[in-house]
Order: structure tokens, then C-alpha cells, then sequence
């Protein structure tokens, strides 16, 4: 594995093997009170992030860190980038500096496999635009493994945004490949025309899937996307498509809630629910940390230590 840029076409084996290894690091690094290993000492990672971010962008800085490497923060605001200078330009000098990854998150689709294509680093994936964040489907895979103790025959549910939701894509992908069924609930307005050329299951009733879902995904309401024509007032939203109390008691015993975070509170989940043992954001935030030392120490090949 070069890069990793998505999770759509990645093999089982490939997934399995990551997911172990972020249950090492895990048991290993996270859980210890000495969090450093050498396994990537002397590497240098570059983290180039043209969105904001906090979850992920920490976790990989700290992934780095944990394995030993030294990791750098690259703002857009103060470089080159607002002279002009562009993406492309921006990477190559990046690299001619002596760096050993890029880890990227840009707004529009496909930019870090165009990189990938002129760089000779590995490239990860943080998030591009409407398409993937395959660390995110990667640690929602590991916070279900962990809980349920497997991913075939479970009923995923994710409901939300899914037209502007790359972390649906990547869940998508993911669960399907580990063998799980996938329901996509949405307002009609967000379920992308592709949906009904295949054979994924949809849906805009939630109440339809809530009795048969082992795991509810929670996405975002994207608010900067409120200018659409016919999207849902935040207060119909919630009354047809939240995560209230109400919903929460229709759900299994065991289902697990997750959410990729940051929440609306109030909109697409309440703070009651958020407070339940069966809601695993926070192990999710946590397993962020283990999958991307899995995926750095993967295409960095990583040595003991």
C-alpha cells in the first residue's frame, strides 16, 4: 500500500490488517503511560490541511508522535498559498524538503489522489471535499469491532447529510466490505442520485430501520449548507430525522450510537442521548489516534521499537 487515499476498492484483508494493528498500538501506546515508540523515528510527516479541523488533524499529529516521528503543521494562512502559489507547487516543495508523507485534507474532491500521482511519498487521505475520509470509516470500523467483536451481518444505519457526507462514503464502503448491511436515511433532498442506480438500501423514514439497527451513525447537519433550496429547518430535522430520547428508547439494548463529530447538539442529536453509555464518540476520538498510527506505521513501514 503506497498511499491511502479511500476506502471504496480496498480489500478485506487490507482493513483487517490495519484494525489489528491499531488494537496493538492501542493496548500498546495509548493505554501505557509511556506513550513513544521508535518505530518511525526519523521520519518527518507533514500534515497539509486546507479545512479546519480538530479531531483529525490532532490524531495524526499525535500518530506521529506516539510512533516517534517528528511531525509538521502546514497553514495555508501566512504561506505561499496567498501569494498565489498553487496546490501542486505548494506539495513538490513540501517534499523536495526532505519530508516522508503528506497527510492532506482539502475541500475539493479528488485532490489527494492528483497528488498522489506526482509525488513520490505516500499520501493519506484526511478528508477531501464530498468524497472520502478513510481514517474516519477506519475508526468507526474499530469503534463497532471493539464493542460488538465483529462487522458481518451487523445493521449499520447512517442517517444525515448524505450527499455532502464523505464520511458516509467512506462508512459506506467500509462496513459493506467487512461484510455488514448498510442503510443510508436521509431527507430526500440529501440522498445522492447514485443511490438509486445500486443496491444500497435507503430511505427518508428512520423510524423504518430503528428496530433492526445493531449501530446508528450520526452525521452532521453541514449549517455552511443551509442555502439550499428545500433543506429542512433545523427544528424538522430534528423531529424527523434526530437522535432524541424518544428515538434512542425505539433502538436495541445493544445498539451503539456514534457521531464524526463536531455535533449540533439540539439538531441532529440531543446532549441526553450524547450522555448514554451506548453513544461511543468518545472511544471513536480515541480510536482515531490508533487507526492513523496503523496507517502511518503501514506506509512508512515502521520498525520495533
Amino acid at each position: 500500500m503506497k498511499n491511502f487515499l479511500a476506502l471504496q476498492g480496498v480489500d478485506r484483508s487490507v482493513l483487517e490488517s490495519l484494525l489489528d494493528n491499531a488494537a496493538r498500538w492501542k493496548r500498546d501506546i495509548l493505554h501505557h503511560a509511556h506513550k513513544k515508540s521508535s518505530a518511525l523515528r526519523g521520519r518527518v510527516c507533514v500534515n497539509l490541511f486546507f479545512e479546519a479541523s480538530t479531531r483529525t488533524k490532532t490524531s495524526f499529529e499525535l500518530a506521529g508522535k506516539y510512533l516517534g516521528a517528528d511531525v509538521i503543521n502546514f497553514q495555508s494562512r501566512g504561506s505561499s498559498v496567498e501569494k498565489g502559489e498553487t496546490l501542486y507547487d505548494t506539495a513538490l516543495n513540501i517534499e523536495a524538503m526532505a519530508v516522508d508523507l503528506l497527510v492532506v485534507r482539502h475541500p475539493a474532491s479528488g485532490v489527494p489522489e492528483q497528488l498522489s500521482r506526482y509525488l513520490n511519498i505516500p499520501v493519506v487521505n484526511a478528508g477531501d471535499g464530498f468524497h472520502e475520509h478513510p481514517t474516519q470509516g477506519l475508526l468507526d470500523l474499530m469503534t463497532v469491532w471493539e464493542a460488538k467483536q465483529r462487522l458481518d451481518r451487523l445493521h449499520v444505519v447512517i442517517v444525515g447529510d448524505i450527499l455532502h457526507s464523505r464520511v458516509a462514503r467512506s462508512d459506506l464502503w467500509g462496513f459493506q466490505t467487512m461484510g455488514a448491511e448498510v442503510t443510508l436515511v436521509a431527507p430526500p433532498i440529501w440522498m445522492p442520485d447514485w443511490i438509486g442506480s445500486s443496491d444500497i438500501h435507503f430511505t427518508a423514514n428512520l423510524a423504518e430501520v430503528l428496530a433492526s439497527a445493531d449501530v446508528i451513525q450520526v452525521l452532521r447537519i453541514q449549517k455552511e449548507r443551509r442555502s439550499m433550496h428545500g433543506m429542512p429547518s433545523e427544528q424538522e430535522y430534528r423531529t424527523r430525522w434526530g437522535i432524541t430520547r424518544e428515538v434512542a428508547e425505539q433502538l436495541r439494548p445493544d445498539a451503539l450510537i456514534l457521531h464524526p463529530g463536531p455535533q449540533n447538539r439540539g439538531v441532529e442529536i440531543d446532549s441526553e442521548v450524547m450522555a448514554r453509555t451506548a453513544t461511543r464518540v468518545l472511544d471513536q476520538v480515541e480510536n482515531g489516534v490508533a487507526v492513523r498510527m496503523a496507517v502511518l506505521e503501514q506506509l512508512l513501514g515502521g520498525h520495533d521499537g
